[in-house]
């Protein structure tokens, strides 16, 4: 499944049902760069999970609101709802189960 970008004006409807992983994340920051491409690969891999990417340097109102303040950050939602978050760069394995624990 393709990642989606997210932002400001859409970010609650993308959110807003099932399972999402938003990716908070900038252009110059190198760990957003190194975690993009396990994001990629879990995407194929989990069908029933939404995964969003949103850049924090075009989208700063969503990022003031949600207290973002390192990147990147993993937000998971639930319906709406916020489940969980981390923050930095994870492993493949840790986040895939960080994922699988709110399913």
């Amino acid at each position: 499944m393709a990642i989606q970008t997210v932002s400001d004006t859409d970010f609650d409807q993308v959110t807003g049902s099932g399972t999402v992983l938003v990716d908070f994340w900038a252009e110059w920051c190198g760990p957003c760069k190194m975690i993009a491409p396990i994001i990629d690969e879990l995407a194929g891999e989990m069908p029933n999970v939404t995964f969003a990417k949103l850049n924090v340097d075009h989208n700063q109102q969503t990022a003031q609101k949600l207290g973002i303040t390192a990147i990147p950050t993993l937000v998971l939602y639930k319906d709406g709802q916020v489940v969980d978050k981390v923050m930095g760069l994870l492993p493949k394995p840790q986040l895939k189960t960080f994922i699988e624990k709110h399913q």
